[in-house]
This record gives C-alpha cells, sequence and structure tokens, in this order.
C-alpha cells in the first residue's frame, strides 16, 4: 500500500509539472509511450486467470482509473508468440490487444491502425494465462497516435474530440508527426500517446514534452 501511495503521489507531482508547462503554453503536451498490452473482458479475465479472479494492481497509469497489473498473458500467432505482455486495467466489455506493427511480424498477423474501441475487422490471435487460453477472432489493433486533453486544454487550444492535429517534436531525431487525433472527456489528463517504434523513431521517452500544432 506504501508503494502504490508513493507512485501515486510520483504521478501526481509529474502530471503537476506538465499542467505548469502548459499553463505557459498550453501547445505542449507531455509524451506517454505505450508499450505492447492487453485489456481484457470479464469473461476472458476468468478463462486466463480463474473463475472470478481479479487483476492486482501494480502503478498507476497517468490517465485517471488506469493501472498496470503484475498480471500478463502470452500471445500466440501463426508464426511466433511473445510472452509477459501486460494486462491494465480495469477491465473492459470486450478484450483489446494493442501490438507494434514489428509484433505483427513476429506473430505472423496483419492488425489494422486502428483508434482504441475500433475492433470490427480487427485482427485475431490466441492469448495464454495461467488458467487457460482464448482464441479472438478479432480485438488486435496498432493503436494509432492520438492526445487525451482535459476538456479546458482543448478549449484553449481550439480543438475538439474527433480533429487531426500535427505534432512537432524537437531535438536531434525530431520532426512533425501528422494524423495525430484528439480525445477530450472530463476523466482524462493532457497526454499524447504513441507506441514504442513511434517513441524511438523521435527520440522520444515518457514525460518528454512535444507541441501540437493546428492543420
Amino acid at each position: 500500500m506504501f508503494l502504490h501511495s508513493l507512485i501515486d503521489r510520483i504521478l501526481a507531482e509529474l502530471l503537476a509539472q506538465g499542467a505548469a508547462a502548459a499553463e505557459t503554453d498550453p501547445a505542449l503536451v507531455p509524451v506517454g509511450v505505450s508499450n505492447r498490452h492487453v485489456h481484457l473482458s470479464r469473461p476472458d479475465m476468468d478463462a486466463l486467470f480463474g473463475p472470478g479472479s481479479s487483476l492486482t494492481r501494480m502503478k498507476a497509469m497517468k490517465q485517471p482509473g488506469q493501472y498496470a497489473a503484475t498480471e500478463t498473458v502470452t500471445l500466440r500467432g501463426p508464426k511466433g508468440e511473445i510472452g509477459k505482455v501486460r494486462v491494465l486495467g480495469p477491465l473492459r466489455k470486450e478484450t483489446q490487444i494493442e501490438i507494434s506493427v514489428a509484433d505483427g511480424f513476429t506473430l505472423g498477423i496483419k492488425p489494422p491502425m486502428r483508434m482504441s474501441g475500433k475492433l470490427d475487422g480487427s485482427a485475431g490471435l490466441t492469448v495464454i494465462g495461467p488458467a487457460g487460453s482464448v482464441t479472438k477472432d478479432s480485438g488486435v489493433i496498432v493503436a494509432l497516435r492520438h492526445i487525451h486533453m482535459r476538456p479546458e486544454d482543448a478549449v484553449r487550444l481550439g480543438v475538439k474530440t474527433g480533429d487531426s492535429v500535427d505534432v512537432v517534436v524537437s531535438g536531434p531525431r525530431g520532426g512533425v508527426m501528422h494524423h495525430v487525433a484528439i480525445r477530450s472527456d472530463e476523466v482524462s489528463a493532457t497526454e499524447m500517446h504513441i507506441d514504442v517504434e513511434e517513441a524511438n523513431a523521435f527520440g522520444l521517452t515518457n514525460d518528454a514534452l512535444v507541441r501540437l500544432r493546428k492543420v
């Protein structure tokens, strides 16, 4: 409990620092680098970890109410598998698996690039847990880069959910990311989500600041 409290306090301080920077320049947005992970539904949680099982909170994520769990699974595709893939909580209505393009090569599948929740016609694979496995016909995507944003920040920047913006990155690998979607709601913390491949390409790490630019 003490460790969880300490982690939450550190995250709160980091968010406060980002908010302070945004107060001075609201176009500056902190980065969150997302590695491969899984969101599970209740039925799939039961199949993988046992009936009535629950996720064990390991650390808080910056988005309110979300956390990384200690539980991990193995992903198996037609050509290979990837182990120790982190499960994120809380449980969702539908299982969603987010991987990188390179992960798709390893597994032998071609997941579409989609916004979270857009799972119709997406790729499938087998998820293996300590108590069993489930084979999904869909649910695997490469998440499109996007910016979670507080409504007040969206108003100040003149953007809204569904808008597409550019993001300017400075530094030795700097450049411009196009087609970055805005997602604004009351329970969001302002943060840009990109995957590991995008982060490496632009030389970005967690909490780096990038600049939003309206198209």
